[in-house]
């Protein structure tokens, strides 16, 4: 690739792992928080919900914007709004200052994240290049959640506002890069102003919106609430589908999704997101809660998790040429299956070594699993159209993320008894969930074996730097 290639590259790279620390440090962060502005469990759930709500509940809109009105512009411009408002959550004093906050870097989130996505599925060429460029950016995606935890401990330890403050840093130095190496393409100038399906836009809003918010409160609302969510989000969704059907312009052109292999990505996207944040949930509340041990202990436990930002880009791109990338996801889940059965033993004194295997086997799934996956998602998919591509797989594996949490959570609760070994069931009944998560996903995956080297799925080709330069384009 060209220098200015793995220059945009770099600054992509820089904004998805600016997303996922951003996610870990606060999980980290959250009892001192609680401690120093006296949050009640309900407010802080709210820091937590807020974040999901806006960056699950806008993701489809975002990545058709993208599409719409330029991803440049949608990049750098979401880009200012999460560094303003990630700093205006350092500044909180109260509740509601930080809810508010959290909220809208969400929707930063949603509409920089699947721009940022978009940027190199249209800059760079379908083939080995793109694969090698997807996989960078998903390993760098995966080492944001997994550095973040440690990161988020030690700015932690300092005060728990730099959990905010640093992202600001961060965020700055991105934005200064991008506005030097994104290139300005003919089509983000100023254009003809293009029709927009608004009803579209916010029917499937407040759907996502409704769903996402039935998922984070499922184990802790009463029942009739949730079922109340539940109807008025699928209702919502109906009434999305009728107006796609009649729109001249649609968000979401529903012909999109006669893709198989587009399906099969978000599906299996949305298992595996469950399966891996359900997983973190249930080892973090063992390790801190029944163990006694600390955050920071626990976030180096948890640190060899990042092993995936390493295999990515180096072991995934060939075993993806070799055997393409349908073997390789379902090789990925198969391995998290066994990496969550593995964990299933865990006693009140299990050493950190008979944990050790669990751990490192969850890093290499994720490095098999979600690269392919981002890549079968966008391969084959108009330009016009990556932008939604990217927001459907990023809304899939958001809401997979939170149907994990709850549904962990609701067994966790149900499951738990008095005493240690009350726990200990709780947590192993626990575990089951992200276990069948990835047996369901594999189950899913694999249906694609059939379809053989279907296009998005290579086996051929070598993922290496070609001779010759390609123009990285931005639009």
């Amino acid at each position: 690739m060209s220098t200015r290639a793995w220059g945009v590259l770099f600054v992509l790279c820089g904004a998805i792992f600016l997303e996922g620390i951003d996610v870990a440090m606060l999980n980290v962060a959250l009892p001192s928080i609680r401690a120093d502005l006296d949050l009640t469990t309900g407010e802080l759930q709210w820091v937590m919900s807020a974040y999901v709500l806006g960056y699950g509940g806008f993701m489809l809109l975002g990545g058709r914007a993208a599409d719409l009105f330029g991803r440049r512009r949608m990049f750098i411009g979401w880009l200012v709004v999460f560094l303003l408002f990630s700093g205006l959550g350092g500044l909180a004093s109260e509740a509601w200052m930080l809810i508010a906050a959290r909220f809208i870097t969400g929707v930063a989130a949603a509409f920089m994240t699947p721009a940022g996505l978009s940027i190199i599925t249209t800059g760079f060429p379908e083939g080995p290049r793109r694969n090698r460029a997807l996989l960078i950016y998903s390993g760098t995606a995966a080492a944001g959640f997994s550095l973040g935890l440690v990161i988020g401990g030690l700015l932690t330890a300092v005060n728990w506002r730099w959990v905010f403050f640093a992202p600001v840093f961060l965020s700055l130095v991105i934005l200064l890069a991008a506005l030097a190496l994104l290139p300005r393409t003919p089509e983000e100038r100023p254009a003809e102003r293009r029709g927009v399906d608004v009803a579209g836009a916010l029917t499937v809003t407040g759907a996502i919106l409704l769903l996402v918010v039935t998922v984070e409160r499922a184990s802790h609302t009463a029942g009739v609430r949730t079922a109340a969510t539940l109807a008025a989000g699928l209702a919502l969704l109906a009434v999305f589908v009728v107006i796609e059907r009649r729109s001249a312009t649609p968000l979401v052109r529903l012909g999109i999704l006669r893709s198989a292999a587009l399906v099969r990505a978000n599906l299996g996207g949305l298992l595996l997101a469950g399966a891996f944040f359900g997983f973190q949930f249930i080892v973090v509340l063992y390790l801190q809660e029944l163990r006694g041990w600390s955050t920071l202990e626990t976030s180096f436990a948890m640190l060899v998790l990042g092993i995936d930002a390493v295999l990515a880009p180096t072991l995934t791109p060939r075993l993806v040429n070799r055997y393409g990338n349908v073997r390789v996801i379902l090789g990925g889940l198969l391995v998290a299956a066994v990496a969550y059965a593995a964990f299933l033993p865990i006693g009140p004194d299990t050493a950190y070594a008979a944990m050790f295997p669990t751990m490192l086997l969850v890093g290499i799934s994720f490095a098999l699993a979600y690269g392919p996956l981002t890549i079968a998602a966008t391969d084959g998919i108009d330009e016009a159209e990556q932008g939604l591509a990217g927001g459907l797989l990023y809304t899939s594996f958001q809401f997979g993320a939170a149907l994990g949490l709850s549904t962990v959570t609701a067994v966790n609760v149900a499951a738990t008894g008095p005493g240690t070994d009350g726990a200990l069931d709780g947590f192993r009944a626990a575990l089951l969930v992200p276990l069948g998560a990835a047996l369901l996903a594999a189950a899913v995956v694999a249906t694609g074996l059939r379809r053989g080297n279907a296009p998005g799925e290579p086996v051929t080709g070598q993922v290496a730097e070609p001779t010759g330069e390609r123009a990285v384009t931005a639009s």
